[in-house]
C-alpha cells in the first residue's frame, strides 16, 4: 500500500483506519444477470499494482506454456487446442470470473474426462461436449449453486486429487517410453500395454527425454523457485535432442489458421451420452474452478472470490473455447498459485497471460512444433506429482478411519472408473459415515435419582418411575439402536422421557418414539413426555407420536410437573390401560 496523509484516515472511537479509496470500496449488490458483468472494483488499485500484474502475467504464460501444449496432446485434440483453450479461457474466465487472481485453461483434470470423449466419438464431439458444459455452467450460476462447493468432504477432495495424479502421470507412459500408445479407455490397463510394448519397440532416446526433463524440474526449484522449471526443463530438452539428431515424435506443425470445428454426425444414443459427458464436464469445471478460487483466496488473504459470478465466468469460458477449436476449461491451481507469489493483484495479469501465449503462437511456432512429447511427457509426470500434497493426505488418514476410508474409496474409483462417480461414490461414503457417527452420538441416559434442585433429591425408582434423558439425534440412523434400549425397561411403570436436549429428530426417528411410546403403554407402562422443542413437537404431532400417549395431559413443559404427575399415578396405582378408560 502507499502511503497514508492525515485526510486519508478516518477516526473510529480511539482507533484510526484507513479510509478506502473510491477504487477500493466494494461495488455495490447487483441484481439479477448484472451481478455477472465486470465492474470497476475488478480492477482497484490498478494504477499501482499494473507492473506487478505484467510481471505475474508474463510469469504465468511462460508457466502455462508448457503446461497448454502437454495438456493439449495428452487429451487427444493437439497441442494447438491446449494453447486456444489457456488464450481464450485466460481472458473470458479472467474477465468475468468471480477471482481477481485466477488463472483459468487446460488442466489435467479436464484431460482424464476428455480422453475416453475423443476416443469414442472423434475429436469433433468435444465442441459439442464444451458448449453443453459452457451453458450447463452458466445456468448453475444463475441459480447460485457455487456456495454448495463448502458440502463437498475434504476427504472427497484429496482423494479426487490423488486419484487425478495417478490417471495424468500414467497417460504419460507411453510418450516417455517411445511406443505408440495402444488402444483402450482405461488408463491403467494402457499404460501396462504400453510397458510391455516398450519391451520390444520402446526408445532409448525419449526415455533419455523424459529423464532429462524430470531431472531439470526436479534441480532447479531447488536452486531458485522463481525460475520458469517447466519451461527450460522442456527447451532443455529439446536442444539436446535437435543437437543429438534423435529420431523421436515432437509436437510437429500448429496450424496457421483456426476454424470452426464439424459437428459430429451422432444417433440417439450418442447424443445422449454427449449430453452426460457434457454435464460430466460442467461438474468437473465447476468443481475445480471454485477449489482453486477458495486456494487463491488462501494465498491472497485478501477479498474472497465470488463463487456464483467465477461459475458463469467459466461458463462464458466453455462456451467461447470450442468456437475457436479449444477444449473445456477450468481454474488451474498450479498457474493461479504462480500468479499470486509472481505479484499478481487483479485480473490484468491473467490477461497479460494470455496475450504471451498469443505472442507464441504468432512469433514462435516454429520453435513450439520441435519439441519432444517426451519431454512434454516428463513435464505432466512431475506436475502429476507435485499435485498430492503429501502432508494434506498424511493429515486426512491420520485424523480418523472414516476419513481414511472415504479418501481411499473416492481414489480408487477415480482411477478405476471416471471422476464425476468417483466424487458421487465419496460423498455417498462420506455421507453414511458421517450419519453413522452422529446416530452414535444418540443417548438415552437412565437417571432413576433426579437432580435435588428439581425433586429434592428423592429416589423415583423405589416408586416404580424412571426417567430418561434423550441426547444427540434421533433420526434415521439412530431410530433402531434407541427403540431397542427403550423397550428393555422392565423394573418401572411410568418413564418420563425428556426431550429438551435432543438435537434432531426426523419422521422415522419419530416413528421409532411413537413405536417406543405404544410398546410402553401396551406393557402398562405409562409414558409422560418433556419438554420436547417446538420444531420438534410438529414432527411429533405430524408422525402421531402424541397421539400414542394414554392421555393428552401426558405433555409437559418442565419437569417438576412431571415428576408431580408421575407420582400422582404411583400413588393410586391408575394403570394405562385405567387411564384410557377414564
Amino acid at each position: 500500500m502507499t502511503g497514508l496523509g492525515i485526510n486519508n484516515v478516518e477516526a473510529i472511537g480511539n482507533q484510526t483506519r484507513p479510509k478506502p479509496s473510491r477504487e477500493e470500496q466494494p461495488a455495490r449488490p447487483r441484481g439479477g444477470a448484472r451481478r455477472f458483468l465486470p465492474r470497476r472494483a475488478d480492477y482497484a488499485g490498478l494504477t499501482q499494482s499494473w507492473r506487478g500484474d505484467v510481471v505475474a502475467g508474463v510469469t504465468v504464460g511462460v508457466v502455462a506454456l508448457p503446461l497448454a501444449l502437454a495438456f493439449g496432446i495428452t487429451s487427444g485434440l493437439g497441442a494447438e487446442a491446449g494453447l486456444i483453450t489457456a488464450i481464450v479461457a485466460g481472458i473470458v474466465a479472467g474477465i468475468f470470473g468471480g477471482s481477481n487472481v485466477q488463472v483459468s485453461g487446460p488442466t489435467g483434470a479436464m484431460t482424464v474426462v476428455l480422453v475416453p470423449i475423443v476416443a469414442r466419438y472423434g475429436t469433433d464431439a468435444v465442441f459439442v461436449v464444451g458448449v453443453i458444459a459452457g451453458a450447463l455452467i452458466v445456468a448453475a450460476a444463475f441459480a447460485r449453486v457455487g456456495r454448495y462447493l463448502a458440502y463437498v468432504p475434504w476427504p472427497v477432495i484429496e482423494g479426487f486429487t490423488v486419484g487425478i495424479a495417478v490417471i495424468i502421470f500414467l497417460q504419460q507412459v507411453p510418450a516417455a517410453l517411445g511406443v505408440t500408445r495402444p488402444e483402450g479407455e482405461n488408463t491403467a490397463a494402457v499404460a501396462g500395454r504400453a510397458v510391455a510394448d516398450a519391451l520390444t519397440t520402446g526408445s532409448v532416446a525419449a526415455i533419455g527425454i523424459t529423464l532429462v526433463t524430470v531431472a531439470v524440474l526436479i534441480a532447479l526449484p531447488r536452486l531458485h523457485r522463481a525460475l520458469p522449471a517447466s519451461l527450460i526443463g522442456v527447451a532443455v530438452a529439446t536442444v539436446i535432442a535437435e543437437a543429438a539428431g534423435l529420431d523421436i515424435a515432437n509436437i510437429g506443425d500448429l496450424p496457421s489458421s483456426l476454424s470452426l470445428p464439424a459437428l459430429p454426425s451422432t444417433s440417439l444414443d450418442e447424443a445422449r451420452n454427449l449430453v452426460a459427458a457434457g454435464f460430466a464436464v460442467a461438474v468437473l469445471a465447476a468443481l475445480e474452478s471454485l477449489l482453486s478460487a477458495k486456494v487463491a483466496d488462501g494465498l491472497t488473504g485478501g477479498r474472497r472470490h465470488d463463487p456464483d459470478r467465477e461459475l458463469f465466468g467459466q461458463g462464458l469460458a466453455n462456451l467461447v473455447s470450442p468456437l475457436f477449436g479449444g477444449m473445456p476449461a477450468t481454474g488451474a491451481i498450479a498457474r493461479t498459485a504462480v500468479n499470486v507469489r509472481a505479484g499478481a493483484s487483479t485480473r490484468l495479469a491473467s490477461i497479460v497471460h494470455s496475450v504471451v501465449l498469443i505472442a507464441v503462437v504468432f512469433f514462435a511456432a516454429g520453435l513450439v512444433g520441435r519439441i519432444p512429447l517426451a519431454a512434454l511427457a516428463g513435464v505432466l509426470m512431475v506436475t502429476a506429482a507435485r499435485m498430492v500434497e503429501v502432508h494434506n493426505v498424511r493429515a486426512v488418514i491420520g485424523a480418523t478411519r472414516s476419513d481414511a476410508v472415504v479418501l481411499a474409496l473416492t481414489a480408487l474409483a477415480t482411477i478405476a472408473f471416471d471422476l464425476i462417480l468417483a466424487v458421487e461414490i465419496g460423498i455417498a461414503a462420506a455421507a453414511f459415515l458421517a450419519l453413522r457417527k452422529v446416530a452414535q452420538t444418540m443417548t438415552a441416559v437412565a437417571e432413576p435419582v433426579a437432580s435435588a434442585d428439581e425433586l429434592g433429591g428423592a429416589d423415583l425408582l423405589h416408586e416404580g418411575i424412571i426417567s430418561y434423558r434423550l441426547d444427540g439425534a434421533l433420526f434415521f440412523g439412530a431410530a433402531q439402536r434407541f427403540l431397542t434400549e427403550l423397550t428393555a425397561v422392565t423394573e418401572a411403570r411410568i418413564a418420563i422421557l425428556r426431550l429438551p436436549d435432543l438435537q434432531v429428530i426426523d419422521a422415522t426417528g419419530a416413528q421409532a418414539l411413537g413405536e417406543i411410546v405404544a410398546e410402553l403403554e401396551g406393557r402398562g407402562i405409562t409414558v409422560l413426555l418433556k419438554g420436547p422443542r417446538p420444531e420438534h413437537l410438529r414432527v411429533l404431532e405430524s408422525v402421531g407420536v402424541l397421539d400414542r400417549l394414554a392421555h393428552s395431559n401426558h405433555l409437559f413443559t418442565d419437569l417438576p410437573t412431571a415428576v408431580a404427575h408421575a407420582r400422582a399415578h404411583a400413588a393410586r396405582g391408575v394403570s394405562t390401560a385405567d387411564e384410557l378408560t377414564a
